[in-house]
């Protein structure tokens, strides 16, 4: 015994700590649009596999990259698909154009995953997807309900080799459950707590090839079996990556993911991780006009595309019209190679088209909206029939493809035989309904339009009834008042047209300015580095123009300068509309510089410029609240923030501080909330002593070294929705959804004269994330955006054979839930909140 004590003590160190058994996970990442150079890449794979039969190759590529192999290279292709079963190899990552995720729609997330694995098993059908992992950070918190339902078993919290655009928080060690916010849970590694990042570096961890330092602080962590982790760019000619033979870099056994979990791990914990979106540590170019634009034209297709989904549905239900799959296929497509993580990342960055990332998504998101927009239009007109009313000039028809009622104001431009001419509107029942005539005649009405369905106006020769609605507006030079049956609102000429008053008239009349602030409600503030100094809108007096009042909204237009580049903002209120809308418009001059400070090309050092968003430019709302919390949606998500501030100036010090579609401010004290509405996907800023703002600008160099430049004006729309109480007792998710798909106005003689309405979720708290035809019926899919988890009826106003639930695989889900329909046709559901729900009804 005396003598093994002494042997081992004169072992090396390096012998002692890696008796202990290590792994690695070696493969690629890219594809045909990042990175993958078919002429050669298949056959370096493949002959690589057979010359290292003690590696394991895990692949993270694009499915549409197999088409070109295999049209280019089919012998390559031959020889791969040979072996693309071995359990030496394994797909990790089937996502169509491998999206970051958290920065786009819970829809297209699921879209990416279906039409990724549906390419990939064109090609190799046999194909098993087990582990979710990526190289970048392609996360969101809802992936666990997601990844489940397409039948993964696993998913990886981490990627040690590209945390260019961010990383996940470390957390445990070995595995963990990840549970999503739905309550899903899923076997995965986490980055471990002891996974710190790699020194001298701003892209990895310490896990990136399994150095004895990081092994080192596995072992003194109780970690039984590490792993460590690197998916080679596509482009990279190099085999196993740590060695090969017996030269693996300190005795790694290379692993698939599925191998690893199945057979080296426990293979199951008690640590149950509730993962947050702010575990989600990510940071892009966000301000910089490029990437706002990008993010605007994705916003713009992913409305548009579901929307003529659901379109497309409403007509087949009323008429038997069919949409092209492979037309809206080929829109899908597109849209989601917009939503590609190198165009989010690095847009600037030029493809073999020999065009840039962003110049790209001009054409790919132009694509999607161009088809959109055609089933839209054959939808509508299939509901025109051959039945004329003989009393009447025609029919206005106003689409709902939301799951409940709503009631707008809509307009529609009339022919020019009504110029001149008294007509009136009629809804069904006869009814009269006020409307107004706006320049090259443009009628503009209040509708009240049933779920998922539309609502039908008559127009008759007479002479209209019109009722008067209180609208004031008034402005001399120092201030402009608007007023309605909800708001008050003063704005500031003299300070740059800024909110000095905002009185919530249904709230006790509650102003919800902080007053005696440093900081102006609607203030557009920046540093302005060259200047060295901030500048703001209320330093410069400001003009408004009244550009509409007539008896459902009054606009005005707000002309100012910011450091004498002049901007423009058109606000809007509307009768019976919460939310306040604005338009803003910036028309700079010349590029500025705009940032914390001048960035010079040593964008790779940890301090950066372009992190702390208080400098960059932003429109801030300091509101009279006091102990407050912060909630901002995600896909499939509603988080509630755990920061005490969004402030960072480092790459290894990122927040979460990404706002998708609306953040939500609640005063804990008495309930007054405010939310704000986004047209894209941004950043905010919100911390003690500064108020919450959202980022307009940012100019200056960036990650990879290019200038952001300003190119052109800017152009942002957002809207404020004060309300009290919180966010799903104030229904504001719903109330974005109706943001994001407005009503649809169609006019013709043709409608017959009705009112329906074929899904109705009724006050479930339910919202429609797709509605699509299939060959033999239709899809619903529903998501519990801000109800509970009790069982809810949802109405189906068509007559239907059978109803499934099914998963997101399209299989039918095991379920107890009995989803038969009783007399009324209605389907009594529960859904747990941020759950989804996906339902195959046949005819």
């Amino acid at each position: 015994m005396f003598r093994i004590c002494i042997t081992l003590l004169m072992l090396p160190l390096g012998f002692i700590l890696f008796a202990q058994n290590v792994y690695f996970i070696d493969g690629y990442h890219g594809g045909i649009y990042g990175h993958y150079p078919v002429e050669w890449k298949t056959r370096f794979i493949t002959d690589n596999y057979y010359k290292h039969p003690e590696w394991r190759i895990n692949l993270e590529i694009e499915p549409e990259t197999w088409d070109s192999v295999k049209l280019r290279t089919a012998d390559d292709y031959s020889r791969f698909k040979e072996i693309v079963t071995n359990e030496r190899i394994e797909f990790t990552n089937p996502t169509y154009a491998q999206p970051y995720c958290y920065n786009i729609s819970g829809e297209s997330i699921i879209r990416q995953f279906q039409y990724g694995i549906k390419k990939i098993n064109e090609h190799f059908p046999s194909v098993k997807f087990i582990t979710y992992s990526v190289e970048e950070p392609c996360f969101t918190s809802c992936l666990p309900q997601l990844l489940k339902s397409l039948g993964f078993r696993y998913a990886v919290l981490k990627c040690p080799n590209t945390c260019w655009g961010g990383y996940t928080q470390a957390h445990g060690k070995d595995l963990v459950n990840w549970i999503g916010p739905d309550g899903t849970s899923i076997l995965s590694v986490p980055r471990y707590d002891c996974e710190h990042f790699e020194k001298n570096s701003t892209w990895q961890t310490k896990a990136w090839n399994n150095s004895k330092s990081y092994l080192k602080d596995c072992s003194d962590s109780g970690i039984k079996n590490p792993v460590g982790m690197c998916f080679q760019d596509a482009g990279w000619k190099n085999g196993p990556w740590l060695g090969f033979g017996h030269n693996v870099s300190n005795n790694s056994t290379y692993v698939t993911w599925r191998e690893y979990i199945d057979k080296f791990s426990a293979g199951k914990t008690d640590d149950n991780w509730h993962f947050s979106q702010e575990d989600v540590h990510v940071n892009l170019m966000w301000g910089s006009q490029v990437l706002q634009k990008i993010g605007q034209e994705v916003r713009k297709s992913e409305n548009s595309i579901v929307t003529a989904e659901k379109m497309g549905t409403l007509a087949y239900l009323e008429n038997k019209y069919s949409y092209r799959n492979e037309q809206v296929d080929e829109a899908w497509r597109t849209l989601m190679l917009a939503q590609h993580h190198d165009s989010w990342i690095v847009p600037y960055n030029k493809l073999k088209t020999k065009r840039t990332w962003a110049d790209e998504i001009v054409r790919w998101t132009g694509n999607t909206n161009k088809i959109a927009n055609s089933v839209v239009k054959e939808a509508v007109e299939s509901f025109e029939s051959e039945r004329k009313s003989k009393n009447n000039d025609g029919f206005i028809r106003v689409f709902n493809t939301l799951g409940f009622s709503r009631n707008e104001i809509v307009s529609i431009q009339l022919p020019d035989k009504f110029i001149n001419t008294n007509f009136i509107i009629q809804s069904v029942g006869n009814t009269e309904i006020p409307y107004t005539i706006e320049k090259r005649n443009k009628v503009c009405f209040q509708a009240d339009v049933p779920s998922f369905g539309y609502a039908t106006f008559r127009i008759l020769r007479g002479k209209p009834v019109f009722r008067n609605t209180k609208h004031t507006f008034s402005n001399n030079k120092n201030e402009c008042v608007l007023e309605n049956e909800l708001y008050k609102i003063v704005f500031d000429l003299q300070k740059g047209g800024t909110i000095k008053s905002l009185i919530v008239k249904e709230n006790n009349n509650k102003d919800y300015v902080k007053k005696g602030n440093e900081y102006l409600l609607g203030e557009i503030s920046g540093y302005f580095y060259d200047e060295k100094r901030f500048h703001s809108s209320k330093e410069n007096r400001a003009k408004v123009t009244l550009i509409k009042d007539n008896l459902f909204e009054t606009v005005i237009l707000i002309r100012g300068e910011i450091a004498t580049h002049p901007f423009k903002q058109i606000v809007t209120i509307a009768k019976g509309q919460e939310r306040i809308d604005f338009d803003l418009e910036i028309d700079w001059k010349q590029n500025v510089g705009i940032g914390e400070y001048k960035q010079q090309n040593n964008w790779q050092d940890n301090r950066r410029a372009f992190c702390d968003d208080r400098f960059k430019l932003n429109v801030l709302f300091p509101v009279d609240f006091n102990s407050t919390k912060l909630f901002k949606n995600a896909p499939f998500d509603v988080c509630e923030s755990r920061l005490e501030n969004t402030f960072f100036n480092s790459w290894d010090s990122i927040k979460h501080n990404v706002i998708l579609n609306w953040i939500d401010l609640t005063d804990t004290d008495n309930g007054n909330s405010m939310a704000l509405f986004t047209d894209h996907t941004t950043s905010y800023s919100y911390g003690k002593d500064f108020p919450l703002g959202l980022t307009l600008q940012y100019s200056g160099k960036g990650l990879w070294g290019p200038d952001y430049n300003v190119t052109g004006p800017l152009h942002v729309t957002y809207a404020l929705l004060p309300h009290k109480n919180k966010w799903d007792e104030s229904s504001v998710s719903a109330k974005s959804a109706s943001w994001n798909e407005p009503l649809i106005t169609y006019l013709s003689t043709d409608f017959s004269f009705e009112n329906k309405s074929f899904i109705d979720l009724q006050k479930s708290g339910y919202e429609l994330s797709s509605v699509q035809t299939l060959n033999d019926g239709i899809l619903v899919r529903v998501f519990n955006a801000e109800g509970d988890d009790s069982a809810q009826k949802i109405k189906l106003n068509f007559p239907f054979k059978s109803i499934q639930e099914i998963e997101l695989n399209d299989e039918p889900k095991q379920t107890d839930l009995s989803i038969k329909a009783n007399s009324n046709n209605e389907l009594l559901i529960s859904v747990p909140k941020f759950g989804i729900r996906t339902f195959q009804i046949k005819n």
